[in-house]
């Protein structure tokens, strides 16, 4: 596991612009039961994560109309039983981090994985988002 000193600035780029965090498995089972889009980026130390995957996706979020109803994230390496469950939940998906998932009613409708993240600029990966709120999201 990643020590928190090192994670929780990475955690909080998120949480502060509007991220609810997904620690534990039931809290994975909770969100997605929910009616509507659920964005879920899944964090990672890796350097593509800090250099366009948060900042894509809070790019994404900020400069489209249609929004997911709910946006969250869980960190790999450190909220490794809710990362788990959300890999569970990504099948046939390999585990992949950085990624950032989109679930409407529970259901995975997008899926950006590490090796579409990997050498792709914040706002490639914001527009491959805006793409898919327009066709998920309300």
């Amino acid at each position: 596991m990643y020590p928190a000193e090192l994670v929780i600035p990475m955690k909080e780029e998120l949480t502060e612009n509007g991220f609810t965090e997904l620690l534990t498995p039931e809290d994975v089972e909770n969100q997605l039961q929910q009616k509507g889009t659920t964005l879920v980026m899944i964090n990672s130390v890796c350097g593509c994560s800090a250099g366009s995957a948060r900042p894509g996706v809070l790019m994404a979020v900020a400069n489209s109309e249609k929004r997911p109803d709910y946006l969250t994230t869980s960190f790999a390496g450190f909220d490794v039983d809710a990362v788990r469950e959300l890999r569970s939940k990504l099948l046939p998906y390999p585990p992949s981090s950085p990624s950032i998932a989109l679930f409407r009613d529970g259901e995975l409708v997008h899926f950006i994985e590490r090796h579409m993240i990997e050498g792709r600029s914040a706002q490639m990966i914001a527009h491959n988002l805006k793409a898919a709120f327009d066709a998920y999201c309300s």
